[in-house]
């Protein structure tokens, strides 16, 4: 376990510095812009001023589930806290669903009143948050394919990016053409872009908090790889969940013949867990073939935490 969990800070620890960089760039331009949206009166503007808040908040999020997630386990919490990266990342969907709603229901209102917008200045601000949003994504890329949590404030940041660029397309077009429309018809596009990302995001947190089983990980290939392992006849009770984006954790029965060493059979079992399944946290236990009774012995995959298993003869792999 200790080596899972010095893993694991090491990794939130890189993952640290670059949040604290980018939540100081896109807080400080978020201020910026708030001030030019409503000294030019553009929604484009505005919305992407409200998207950078949340961009500043989702990084805030972000920070608190990486120092969370380094604390220890204790005798309430005995995986720790490593589902405040999930936790994070569900936060942060919401938080781009909510954005997305507001800004698609600004933009119906602007569609039937289109104000004047001072198109310059709309230009000016957003080239410059398009570098900030670009400055950002940089920092956080190499996180974002580690880390769920990272990947929600990555994806947060590469919306309003997208914002960036329609707030740039929408003041090119007004200052050429006088078409005050296309400030309500670009935020709209935007909104509508951050929507099925939201939901992606969403969805990856929930199946890490259900405890599905991780991405990558095929639960019938797992079963028939141990069952084929020497000594073994019989595999049950097998459960593989996520315990965060990049860490996984397994339960199974093994029941092995007469004759086999229990230990060296755990032993090869945990081996080939690690190695072709980059399963590290597997607890196994080891049966007789005279311990196994029922239709239980062949029950297919359940979800993890079914009582009454008594894993007295088991061992944590790393």
């Amino acid at each position: 376990m200790g080596h899972d969990h010095d893993h694991a800070s090491a990794a939130s620890i890189r993952h640290e510095k670059p949040l604290w960089w980018a939540l100081g760039l896109i807080f400080a331009f978020m201020l910026v812009e708030l001030a030019a949206a409503f000294a030019t009166n553009s929604l484009a503007l505005l919305s992407d001023a409200a998207h950078m808040a949340t961009d500043a908040l989702a990084l805030g999020i972000a920070l608190v589930a990486v120092r969370l997630s380094r604390r220890p386990p204790d005798a309430r919490r005995s995986f720790g806290y490593v589902r405040t990266e999930a936790m994070g990342a569900m936060l942060n969907g919401l938080l781009l669903f909510g954005l997305a709603g507001y800004i698609l229901w600004e933009s119906a209102q602007r569609f039937l009143q289109p104000p004047e917008v001072a198109s310059t200045g709309m230009l000016v601000v957003g080239v410059a948050g398009l570098a900030i949003n670009l400055i950002a994504m940089r920092l956080l890329h190499a996180g974002s394919g580690e880390s769920l949590n990272v990947r929600g404030a990555y994806l947060e940041v590469w919306a309003d990016m997208i914002g960036s660029a329609g707030v740039i397309a929408a003041a090119l077009v007004i200052h050429f053409t006088g078409w005050q429309l296309a400030d309500p018809i670009i935020a709209a596009a935007i909104g509508l872009w951050v929507l099925p990302r939201a939901w992606t995001l969403m969805r990856q947190a929930g199946h890490v908090l259900m405890m599905g089983v991780p991405d990558g990980v095929d639960l019938a290939e797992v079963r028939t790889a141990l069952a084929r392992l020497p000594g073994v006849a019989g595999v049950h009770d097998l459960h593989v969940w996520s315990l965060a984006s990049s860490r996984a954790a397994m339960t199974a029965h093994l029941v092995v013949d007469a004759a086999v060493d229990p230990n060296a059979v755990r032993q090869r079992a945990a081996s080939l867990l690690r190695e072709r399944f980059d399963i590290d946290h597997a607890t196994l236990q080891i049966e007789g073939a005279g311990d196994c009774h029922g239709s239980g012995c062949d029950a297919g995959p359940a979800a993890p935490g079914d009582g009454g298993h008594a894993h007295h003869d088991h061992g944590h792999h790393h």
